[in-house]
């Protein structure tokens, strides 16, 4: 037995303890969850989060160096394009472990400095074309509204009506659906996973109009994370959207230089492909993570802070997700009750409170990423109450299959190709 398993069995029988003894109490809140957790664990460490930045720019920047100077000398062609191939790949994981310590700087679980953390922060998301302090504030909604249909920020689902009117055939009734074809299913897991995060940047995709600031904009990247006037932030965000666009138009720069010196096709192969990578997995990890036939949705009504972060899932990427990704994988759970607590506390902090969530934890350690991806996308197209009969606070929203409707162009549902 491996020492997970082994964790998460210990885990499993502390819980039926927990549920039988009289002492226990019938509704956990969030400061029992948060009194469960050992104190270290609340605090970042300048060491231990450094090595980690240490190293990932050293496995970068050495990859990008020996992609350089080695893999034109090969003069088999096929070979040669096999490695830039097998460069994009592995350089994306390392890329995509320094965007996730980025993302650890917007939650100030870096270090104990919220002047160091952003500053670190806007430089590692910039370098990696994500506007920091305008996703910073979009994902910090999220996580404030983490899976209430009417204000996340992200994959909030449709109803039964909605989904019905996305479809390109007229159908009525759910009954009358039929399922896609494999390749129909290939064909749209490829377009969220090659454009899905920089669409949502631009057009808010994937957002309820309940996650604006404003009513929502006609305008050309009025809903988008770009223009400072958008209706995704107040007002007095405007400077911090426009010191993001100035860090992307920075890294923008050094990358058309960079071309000019050493050939646009030299730096597209040494940066753009793995940068894509990066996009790649940003999505699939958002989207596997709350994205599931066994995670619950909830309305306005029925709503609550605790509900809506417990119902995310923790899935395992293996040793890539652990060593390469800093858990944001393995424990994102934990992540969304508490999501000051650095990554490399995660497992300690999430087994501290698995028994007090009981069957609230949600954890799929089976599907991997293409499995995963497959099952969300051929169960997980709408949602439904569990009794439509219930009052909306009383009533919980369940994930149903169906078609895969077409790729959305912007934020709403009623707006498709």
């Amino acid at each position: 037995m491996s020492s997970r398993t082994q964790v998460i069995s210990d885990v499993q029988a502390k819980t039926e303890d927990l549920k039988s003894s009289n002492n226990a109490k019938d509704v956990v809140d969030l400061d029992d969850l948060r009194k469960a957790i050992p104190a270290h664990c609340w605090k970042p460490s300048y060491l231990i989060s450094f090595s980690y930045l240490f190293r990932d720019l050293a496995l970068a920047g050495s990859a990008m160096a020996l992609a350089y100077t080695y893999i034109p000398q090969v003069e088999n062609q096929w070979v040669r394009y096999a490695l830039w191939a097998l460069y994009g790949y592995v350089q994306g994981l390392f890329m995509t472990g320094i965007w996730v310590l980025g993302h650890e700087c917007g939650h100030m679980a870096f270090s104990p400095s919220t002047l160091l953390n952003n500053t670190l922060g806007f430089i590692l998301h910039s370098l990696l074309l994500t506007p920091y302090f305008s996703w910073q504030s979009s994902h910090r909604r999220h996580h404030i509204y983490a899976n209430n249909l009417s204000k996340d920020h992200n994959y909030v689902p449709p109803q039964r009506s909605e989904y019905l009117a996305s479809l390109i055939v007229e159908i009525k009734k759910v009954e009358e659906l039929t399922e896609d074809s494999p390749i129909v299913i290939i064909i749209r897991i490829l377009i969220q996973q090659i454009f899905g995060f920089p669409w949502y940047l631009a057009t808010n995709i994937t957002a309820s109009e309940g996650s604006l600031h404003g009513p929502q904009s006609k305008a050309v990247l009025g809903n988008s994370h770009f223009l400072p006037t958008s209706t995704l932030f107040r007002p007095e965000e405007a400077h911090l959207i426009l010191l993001s666009d100035l860090g992307l138009a920075a890294t923008a720069f050094c990358l058309w230089y960079t071309g000019t010196l050493i050939g646009f096709s030299t730096m597209a192969l040494l940066y753009i492909q793995p940068y894509m990578w990066v996009n790649h997995w940003i999505v699939a990890i958002t989207y596997l993570h709350h994205t599931h036939p066994s995670l619950p949705k909830y309305e306005a009504e029925a709503w609550t802070f605790l509900r809506g972060a417990t119902a995310t899932i923790d899935r395992d990427f293996g040793w890539i997700g652990r060593h390469l990704m800093h858990n944001i994988i393995e424990y994102h759970v934990i992540h969304h009750l508490f999501s000051k607590i650095p990554f490399y506390y995660g497992e300690e902090a999430t087994n501290a409170v698995i028994p007090l969530l009981g069957d609230d934890y949600h954890v799929d350690r089976t599907n991997p990423f293409l499995p995963g991806i497959w099952e969300s996308f051929t169960k997980c197209q709408w949602v439904e109450p569990d009794d439509a009969s219930k009052e909306a606070k009383d009533r919980i929203m369940w994930y149903k299959a169906g078609p895969v409707p077409p790729p959305e162009t912007s934020m709403g549902i009623k707006k498709w190709l």
